[in-house]
């Protein structure tokens, strides 16, 4: 920042920004929107982002995904399967009622229960086999095998008032069942527009320093960048990678930039015998499913320039990627890199799977999902083409629609992505690629249906390992284990931006969260 743009901004503090009138009002444009109110409706990004203005955790995630403690003051361990669970005292819900363990137990409960939930919490919870009740703010939970994550397990699942919403449907939660114990109490949801709140006076935690604060729901790119411009908002997240020059360098503006823990992939279905999307050379359905090689799978990967994506589309606004999480995290394994380019190679593989010729292919995208997502799909589309593929087509859609679609198994080749929420790559590989199984509450985003026994016993090996370097070792060889067979074509890891009024700083991380909460005055 110029000495200039710093003596302006000093003027402007002192007169207005850190005035009371100011100091209550805050308004973000948000790319994404919830599908529900409900905190434990659906566990991807975007609505995880609101259930966290207005619900708490049993623990807390810092920016870099490190644990603390939460609602959850402390824990220890009994024996290997036994977890005491002490709760922070005096925490109240949004009407004035004490969190007690009657509210954990039902939250824990009520997690794989959620009718209708595209993407539920069942994994989180997979592993308690008994809760009980040891007094008003003490649980004792029991595992059905030992599980030294558990707190990263159920640390993840938001905790309700059971006297709010026992009995409550999803749809509830938008009409007064939204009563939880974070720093923002609910106010109204008008669908595709706005999301209003109000900061909760009650409190246990740092309090937020807006008082006041409405999330405009805003996902075409240039239209949240002119709202930015023109005052119109405060914040905005997921700056397209060629406005961040351009934001950093207007006057009374800035940009805050890091990597984020989200990996964007190609997934190749194997769920069922004919793949969809994909036919043979003349454009007839192809009988067999040719995902299902793995030599394919790997001609696919060979096939993308993933540093031509990163510098080109995404203005260099990304890592390339070949495992599930980046080297910050527990479990990334160096010796597990991305593909390089390799097309002579790939056409090799495909030949020696018995398609010479290569086969037909349409590649489907969500198109407001992160940025860049709809150039991505045609790019692919191109990159595949030159490795012997027949591109039938690029489909990009609304990620409201493409994602319900996408969890049903419609498309054959897909691109999707997944964040990291936890400190290691444990939990995203158990839902990412575990074999899928619903009443075990494994292989949860496993959209691709890739299943391998050995990686299954490999990887519910490591996550028994109470040590935390062999755990954190064995994670490193079940990534390398699993990723010598390509359940699925990483691609990059994002790295994310926001847009702010100068003046304001926001506290975000890996998490890519766009929180009021974190969000606060120079």
């Amino acid at each position: 920042m110029t000495f200039a743009k710093k003596t302006a901004l000093a003027a402007l503090l002192s007169t207005t920004l850190l005035s009371p009138a100011m100091a209550q009002d805050l308004t973000i444009g948000r790319a994404s929107e919830q599908s529900s109110i409900d905190p434990q409706f659906s566990r991807t990004g975007n609505n995880q982002m609101t259930s966290t203005m207005f619900f708490d955790r049993l623990v807390s995630f810092d920016e870099n995904l490190q644990v603390s403690p939460g609602l959850a003051e402390s824990w220890e361990t009994e024996d290997e399967n036994t977890w005491l669970i002490h709760l922070r005292p005096d925490v109240t819900f949004h009407d004035g009622s004490a969190l007690t363990a009657d509210d954990v137990i039902y939250s824990l409960e009520r997690a794989d229960e959620v009718p209708n939930s595209p993407a539920p919490y069942t994994d989180m919870v997979s592993s308690v086999a008994a809760m009980e009740k040891v007094d008003d703010l003490t649980v004792k939970i029991t595992t059905n095998a030992p599980n030294p994550a558990l707190m990263e397990d159920i640390g993840r699942v938001f905790i309700l008032s059971k006297a709010a919403t026992e009995g409550r449907t999803s749809e509830d939660f938008a009409t007064g069942a939204a009563v939880g114990t974070g720093p923002y109490v609910f106010g109204e949801w008008k669908p595709g527009e706005t999301l209003t709140m109000t900061a909760y006076d009650g409190y246990w935690g740092p309090k937020p320093t807006f008082k006041d604060v409405e999330i405009r729901y805003i996902s075409n790119d240039a239209a949240r960048v002119a709202a930015l411009l023109s005052g119109a908002v405060d914040v905005i997240d997921a700056v397209p990678p060629q406005d961040v020059a351009r934001l950093d360098a207007t006057d009374g503006m800035h940009v805050f930039s890091t990597p984020s823990g989200r990996v964007i992939y190609l997934g190749l279905s194997m769920r069922f015998d004919e793949a969809p999307g994909v036919t043979d050379l003349n454009g007839a359905p192809l009988a067999a499913n040719p995902f299902k090689d793995v030599r394919v799978r790997k001609a696919i990967s060979l096939m993308i320039d993933r540093e031509l994506i990163v510098d080109r589309i995404l203005g260099g606004s990304g890592v390339p990627a070949g495992q599930l999480v980046p080297e910050a995290l527990g479990g990334y394994n160096p010796e597990v890199p991305a593909d390089t380019p390799d097309i002579e190679k790939a056409k090799a593989l495909l030949a020696e799977a018995g398609y010479p010729e290569g086969f037909g292919i349409t590649v489907y995208s969500s198109n407001d999902r992160f940025p860049g997502d709809g150039d991505l799909a045609q790019a692919l589309g191109q990159m595949l083409t030159r490795g012997g593929l027949k591109v039938n087509g690029v489909e990009a859609l609304p990620y409201s629609v493409y994602s319900k679609a996408a969890s049903a198994g419609d498309y054959g080749a897909f691109v999707f992505s997944l964040g990291a929420s936890t400190p290691t790559s444990a939990p995203n590989l158990q839902s990412l690629l575990h074999t899928y199984d619903k009443d075990a509450g494994k292989g949860a985003f496993n959209r691709v249906r890739f299943s391998s026994p050995e990686f299954d016993a490999a990887l519910a090996d490591a996550l028994q390992e109470f040590d935390t370097e062999a755990r954190l070792k064995k994670l490193r060889d079940v990534t390398a284990m699993v990723f010598d067979e390509q359940p699925i074509v990483p691609l990059y890891w994002q790295k994310v931006h926001w847009g702010l009024k100068d003046g304001l700083i926001i506290d975000a991380g890996l998490s890519e969260q766009t929180l009021p909460q974190k969000v606060s005055a120079e």
